[in-house]
């Protein structure tokens, strides 16, 4: 079934400056600027007034609906990002051999790098190159706990992810074998 007209709308909080240009949102805020590209989706944002925008999608079925309001998440994200910006908490599980982890900038992009070294025992030195404003550091008060910090929801989650995935247990029992990297908590940076 086709909808005729469906829309969201979306407050702008104070501080907080939202630009669009052919479906292209930029938003700047105290922490910083992000940029989004919707151009791949076919909805239309309208200004009602300098802090409501609507989001509006015409003849759409319910996936281009939900769609609709995936974009209006995306954006609330962003202006938490550049408001409060994002925190991600990650812990280090071993039973047997201590996992190492280094901090080091990648010689090609610049960007930070994470080294996880002695997992399960292994010589295998595992690398993972930080996304783009991810920022990683070892935590002082509490003892084998990583802090990804960042603006861009999707870049400080992936990272966290990509961190976890490179240390998935192989060919072993996994209900035995639960060393790792998990997250153990998200949040933002700035608490209320």
């Amino acid at each position: 079934m086709k909808y005729i007209y469906s829309s969201e709308s979306l407050a702008v909080p104070e501080g907080v400056s939202l630009a669009i240009k052919s479906r292209v949102v930029t938003v700047t805020g105290p922490r910083g600027k992000l940029v989004r590209d919707f151009k791949h989706i076919n909805i239309s944002f309208h200004k009602r007034s300098p802090t409501v925008i609507d989001i509006s999608l015409h003849h759409g079925n319910r996936k281009n609906i939900a769609a609709l309001r995936t974009v209006k998440s995306i954006i609330e994200n962003m202006i938490t990002g550049v408001t409060k910006g994002f925190k991600y908490k990650m812990r280090y599980v071993y039973a047997h051999f201590p996992i190492n982890v280094a901090i080091a900038k990648d010689n090609e992009t610049g960007l930070q790098e994470v080294e996880i070294r002695n997992f399960i025992g292994e010589k295998i030195v595992r690398k993972v190159i930080m996304h783009e404003g991810v920022t990683v550091e070892q935590s002082k008060n509490v003892k084998d706990e990583l802090t990804l910090t960042g603006n861009s929801l999707e870049n400080v989650s992936q990272s966290a992810a990509d961190i976890q995935q490179i240390c998935r247990v192989r060919n072993k029992d996994i209900r035995k074998f639960l060393d790792g990297l998990y997250v153990s908590e998200r949040g933002n940076i700035v608490e209320e």
